[in-house]
């Protein structure tokens, strides 16, 4: 399933409830997953760790599609061509560096 996908499944099952949320109330549900994946990190067999990633995955696409954004188009403006930081495909800023 590609992320365009992903975002148009998400909407078709969801979009009434997300919109009447909005955005704040959207990313507040967001944050509570990823709550949820940093325990599951922490203690819980791999199958479980995927359903939370899982989660998380469709929460940002909830959020994305609320905010009126694209992820594809997102994520290929800003990695498409390489580090953001250093420009490399294959980064080669430093560690103290955020890319």
């Amino acid at each position: 399933m590609t992320l365009d996908e992903l975002q148009q499944l998400i909407d078709r099952m969801y979009s009434r409830k997300d919109e009447a949320r909005g955005v704040e109330g959207t990313f507040m549900w967001l944050m509570e997953e990823i709550g949820e994946l940093a325990a599951a990190l922490r203690e819980s067999p791999k199958e479980d760790i995927a359903k939370e990633f899982a989660d998380v995955l469709a929460w940002l696409a909830t959020i994305a599609n609320v905010a009126g954004i694209n992820l594809t188009e997102a994520v290929h403006a800003k990695y498409g061509n390489g580090c953001p930081g250093c420009q490399q495909m294959v980064c080669v800023c430093s560690d103290a560096e955020k890319p």
